[in-house]
């Protein structure tokens, strides 16, 4: 190569040089008064991946198309595990949030319950005498009967010798009063004996050799083991009636729920079998044993039953009124339980959102108390939240907060500046792919990434 043409190969790279260097001034120069001016635009100071904390000098997509966000001067760093969603995609999942509310709640039980007859309006008819039965009037079980109504006719050879006695001893009274005064006596206290027996045996001193059992209450026949012309012993139950204007509904409560409960609290029993009604009643009982096999307690209600729809065997719910309480809560779909731990997704900005762990009190409903992490007027997301915790990889911002007291899952600070290199370069492919993946997810590899 001669010198002449060496001398303008020299000046064409100086000028080619020179012309670059004028362009990239030129360039540069509008963002020079905006970032010095305290009144303009905010300064980037990198662009931040949504997904995995992944941070860049440049604006660039993570490998899922999502655009990354970016860190302004004076903004403060998002908590480890932070989504940020753009307004399509926020549209696209349905994303839900509502503010976190103090206010009084009302600690309602709801439990399944069983109706069953008031067994304090439960009667039987058992004699107190060997018999038969001689006629059946209360021939069916279920059949209704009024207070008074006759239920069955017994005959017993002991009652009928005992009325017996006493008409004898009127009669032997009567004559011997004038004529033997100490027969008479005698014949009195005879019939007295008599009449007592019959007062055991809780049957009147009437003549005839048949009793007649008469309903003491308004109800139904619960049981009718005997037919007529059955014998029975002294003290069978052969009729049982039940008086069903008034029926209990049970529960079977928890046991660590069942220390909010009182007698008289107020409750509320609906069935599939009674749909639109709602029966109110009241607590009456608590049972002060606990079941070792279910580990519950039997609550008693009673219900009002005027229209008799409330049959025993009857199958419902139960809601009981409990004590009211100033309570911090959000509603129970915006809790993400593990197991061990319990997390909300809170909205720390426009289309951000930071999961944070929480501690959980009483459920109010669909409501549940919130004892710790969260403020009142805070705003968490209420649907669409396990959508974000599978996009965002959730469970790898909650291992970050087990370890961030250690240093792990940290993201840059609000006034780090991403070193630039002079020049893009190619890195290297690691040996292994996972190895690609965990260099990736490091504070410390998050600038290099994608350069």
């Amino acid at each position: 190569m001669t010198p002449l043409v060496r001398t303008t190969l020299a000046i064409a790279l100086g000028a080619a040089v020179l012309a670059i260097g004028i362009g990239i001034g030129r360039h540069q120069t509008p963002d020079t008064p905006a970032a010095s001016n305290a009144g303009s635009a905010r300064r980037v100071l990198y662009y931040r991946a949504p997904m995995s904390g992944d941070t860049s000098p440049v604006p660039k997509k993570d490998p899922m198309g999502m655009d990354y966000v970016p860190v302004y001067d004076g903004q403060a760093a998002d908590a480890p595990g932070t989504v940020a969603l753009d307004p399509a995609r926020l549209q696209t999942l349905g994303v839900r949030t509502e503010r976190v509310r103090q206010g009084v709640q009302t600690l309602d039980l709801r439990a399944s319950a069983t109706l069953s007859a008031d067994e304090t309006r439960q009667y039987v008819v058992a004699p107190r005498f060997e018999g038969w039965v001689a006629h059946l009037y209360a021939n069916q079980t279920g059949m209704a009967v009024r207070a008074g109504q006759p239920l069955l006719a017994v005959y017993s050879p002991a009652l009928a010798a005992a009325r017996q006695e006493i008409a004898l001893a009127d009669d032997a009274a009567r004559r011997l009063s004038t004529t033997d005064p100490a027969g008479a006596a005698a014949m009195r206290r005879l019939r007295e004996a008599a009449a007592a027996r019959l007062r055991n045996w809780e049957v009147e001193a009437g003549t005839g050799t048949n009793v007649v059992y008469r309903s003491r209450v308004t109800g139904v026949v619960l049981e009718k083991p005997v037919l007529p012309g059955a014998r029975f012993e002294a003290g069978e139950a052969i009729l049982k009636v039940a008086d069903l204007s008034t029926v209990w509904a049970t529960a079977h409560v928890p046991v660590d729920q069942a220390g909010s409960l009182a007698p008289g609290q107020t409750a509320a029993f609906t069935s599939s079998a009674l749909p639109g009604e709602t029966v109110r009643g009241r607590v009456t009982f608590i049972q002060p044993v606990v079941d070792p096999a279910a580990r519950t307690v039997d609550v008693r209600v009673e219900l009002p039953n005027r229209d008799g729809q409330l049959r025993p065997g009857l199958y419902g719910q139960l809601q009981i009124a409990g004590p009211s309480r100033q309570a911090l809560t959000v509603p129970a779909t915006a809790v993400i339980d593990s197991g061990t731990r319990q997390v909300v997704l809170v909205k720390v900005g426009d289309g951000r959102f930071a999961p944070r762990e929480v501690g959980i009190g009483r459920r109010f409903g669909d409501r549940v108390e919130i004892l710790a992490g969260l403020q009142d007027g805070e705003e968490v997301v209420t649907s669409a939240n396990f959508l974000i915790d599978a996009e965002s990889n959730l469970q790898s911002a909650l291992q970050g907060l087990g370890s961030h007291s250690h240093g792990a899952g940290a993201t840059p600070a609000a006034d780090a500046k991403p070193a630039t290199p002079a020049a893009p370069a190619m890195t290297a492919p690691a040996a292994d792919p996972r190895a690609r993946d965990l260099r990736g997810s490091e504070p410390g590899a998050a600038g290099h990434e994608g350069h």
